[in-house]
């Protein structure tokens, strides 16, 4: 299966969730916001959403600063 992260292709063996997917790229899930298919993700939805092929995810990481 591939989806799009951040613009780039990336294969997934199926079943994965939006949960999933941070973990396997080792983000901080305190420092990220998801967009999937153009919709803002609240966190308890990460580990409810599954991907599927040609999904588009956009991971946004927080940064603090003036």
């Amino acid at each position: 299966m591939q989806v799009t992260v951040n613009g780039k292709a990336f294969a997934l063996e199926p079943p994965y969730t939006v949960e999933h997917l941070l973990e396997m790229l080792r983000l901080p899930a305190a420092q990220i916001l998801i967009e999937h298919n153009g919709t803002a993700l609240r966190r308890a939805e990460w580990k409810e959403i599954a991907l599927r092929e040609s999904d588009r995810i956009e991971l946004l990481r927080i940064a603090a600063g003036g």
